[in-house]
This record gives C-alpha cells, sequence and structure tokens, in this order.
C-alpha cells in the first residue's frame, strides 16, 4: 500500500497578505492616527501650531511611560489597575519629602524604589500566591490612593522651586524633557520586549504559563517582575505630574489606568496575553492624547470629550479587530491523500 500527498503551490501574494496579517492591528492604529490628526488640523485652527504640538507631547509622556510597563503586564496575561493610584501616591510623597527640605535626587531615588517596591509587593501575590492580578491590583487601586489621601488629608502639597521642577517643565533643544524620558522609556521597551531573551519569556508566559513553566522558563519570576517594572514606570510618572504642576496630590491621575490600558489596547497587545507590540502602545498613547487634546480645541463640552473618546476608542478597537481577524484569514495550503 502506498500513500501520496500533494500540497498546492503557494498562492500568490500570499505572503503580502501574511505580512499584513502579522503587522495589521500596528498599520490600522496607525492609520487612525494619522486621520485623527488630519481631522482635528481641518477643524481647528491651532492644533499643528508649535505650542500646542509640545504641550500635547508634554503631556501625553506619563500616560506613554506607564503603557510600556503595562504592555509588558498585559502581554504575560496579566493587568495592573493600580498604577494612577500609585502614581497619586508617589507623587503625594514626592511633594511630602521636598517640603520636608530633603534633596531632590535623593527624593526621585527613593520615590524610584517606593514604585518598585509597591510592584513586587503585588507581583508576589500575582506570581507567588496565584492570586488574580485584577484582584491584587484592584485592590492596590484603592489602597493606595487611601494612603495618598491619608498622607495628604486630601490637600494639594506644593513643591518649593528647585532643579527637581525642570523634570517635568523643562525642555532640551527645545523638545520637553518629559517627552525625551518617554522616548527612551519607548525605546528600552522595545529593545526588551522585541530583542532580548527577557521578552521572548514575556511573551512565552503570556502564551502558555504551565508550558514556559515545563521548559525551564522562571515563570513566576518573570511574572512577578512586570508588576515591578510597572510599579517604577508609575512612580516616574507621578515625579513628572508632581513636577510639571508643581505640587503633589492624591486626586491625581483618577482614571488614568483605563486611559493607560486603553493605549495599550488600541496599539494591539492581547487582553488575553501572548502578543504585545510596542511600537502599537506608543501610537495608541499618543492617539488618545490627540483625541483629549483636538476636542479641547474644538471647544466640545469636557462633560461630552470622555463621552466621545469613549466611543471613538471603541470604534478604533472594533475596526482593528475586525482587519486583523480578515487578514489572518489565508488560505491554507491543500492536501490530498490516496492510498
Amino acid at each position: 500500500m502506498t500513500a501520496e500527498t500533494a500540497y498546492s503551490s503557494r498562492p500568490e501574494g500570499s505572503r503580502l497578505r501574511d505580512t499584513l496579517a502579522a503587522h495589521a492591528q500596528v498599520l490600522a492604529i496607525a492609520a487612525f492616527f494619522i486621520t485623527c490628526c488630519l481631522l482635528f488640523t481641518v477643524i481647528t485652527d491651532h492644533f499643528l501650531s508649535t505650542g500646542n504640538l509640545l504641550n500635547l507631547i508634554r503631556q501625553a509622556a506619563p500616560m506613554l511611560i506607564v503603557a510600556i510597563a503595562m504592555t509588558l503586564v498585559i502581554t504575560t496575561g496579566g493587568i495592573d489597575l493600580s498604577v494612577g493610584s500609585t502614581l497619586a501616591l508617589t507623587n503625594a510623597v514626592a511633594a511630602i519629602a521636598l517640603q520636608g527640605g530633603l534633596p531632590w535626587p535623593l527624593v526621585v531615588v527613593a520615590i524610584l524604589a517606593m514604585g518598585a517596591l509597591i510592584g513586587a509587593f503585588q507581583g508576589f501575590f500575582v506570581a507567588y500566591q496565584g492570586i488574580p492580578s485584577f484582584i491584587v491590583t484592584l485592590a492596590g487601586l484603592s489602597a493606595l490612593r487611601g494612603f495618598a489621601l491619608l498622607l495628604t488629608q486630601g490637600y494639594s502639597i506644593p513643591i518649593p522651586p528647585s532643579t527637581f521642577t525642570e523634570l517635568g517643565r523643562g525642555s532640551l533643544l527645545g523638545i520637553p524633557i518629559p517627552a525625551l524620558i518617554a522616548v527612551l522609556v519607548a525605546i528600552v521597551g522595545f529593545v526588551v520586549l522585541d530583542w532580548t531573551r527577557y521578552g521572548r519569556q514575556v511573551i512565552a508566559i503570556g502564551s502558555n504559563a504551565e508550558a514556559a513553566r515545563r521548559v525551564g522558563m522562571p515563570s513566576k519570576r518573570v511574572a512577578a517582575s512586570v508588576f515591578v517594572l510597572s510599579g517604577l514606570a508609575a512612580a516616574l510618572a507621578g515625579l513628572i505630574v508632581a513636577a510639571r504642576l508643581g505640587s503633589g496630590s492624591s486626586n491625581a491621575a483618577v482614571g488614568f489606568e483605563l486611559e493607560v490600558i486603553a493605549a495599550v489596547v488600541l496599539g494591539g497587545t492581547s487582553l488575553m496575553g501572548g502578543r504585545g507590540t510596542m511600537i502599537g502602545t506608543v501610537l495608541g498613547a499618543l492617539t488618545i492624547a490627540v483625541i483629549g487634546n483636538g476636542l479641547i480645541l474644538a471647544h466640545v463640552s469636557p462633560f461630552f470629550t470622555q463621552i466621545v473618546t469613549g466611543a471613538i476608542i471603541l470604534l478604533a478597537i472594533w475596526l482593528n479587530t475586525r482587519i486583523f481577524s480578515r487578514l489572518s484569514t489565508t488560505r491554507r495550503p491543500s492536501v490530498r491523500g490516496g492510498a
């Protein structure tokens, strides 16, 4: 008895289809970002002004910094709902420390360490105790904001004038320092996720944590480490916000975590884990910033802005998903068997 298997030739043009399918969501959000920019350029007079663009990237920097770290968290299949509260707490503690006369370099180092410790604490419960990240970080969202309120008693804490404020207000070669920091963080995030062993481990854990563990990957350690990075990024964002506003407040960054998660998902990172894109996250964060900025310039009511922003994000993600699914439906080689 003999068996014969014949494979059809690869359909012409399928390589292009495969390439588009692999990058469909990034291409889709890039197109949507450009469309938003063109729309607000047409309907407003000041969108493309130098002052507005510099202000836009300065304001978008904290969200972009945290979104880069959140991409790693979500790629592992987790989520961090506490980043807004971490930002508020580190923001308030930094203001209190600076008002108390501590040197600002010492405060910066201490606050970054504080953010990393908060992330490590939450990562321990997620990775080593098996508690879902949604539950752990939801508790963190409440508790950390409560600590911030307790420390400030609900008041804004002014920061004495010092070099520290240049972290949020300064510029280098005409580019805001917060934007330069965000670009540096984005480059590091891209290299880590796409070009390092650690990045491959993050993706593997998100795809199948048990399989990653069986082949010898330190899955628990990696799963905990992404929360350390998330806490560190939130603390850095808290310092930038405090420096830009010249004060610390427990009411800072309310709803910030939802904007960050929206930016990551809008960029094409899967909420189920196993697939992440730093370029998409950057475009997602910039798109959300452009939408908010453009609606304000278009004199849309601030009470209506959130509704419009939410609807646009939902529409963009829906279109993104549809395009990705359609391009992923490729023709498979046909197989004929005979005996």
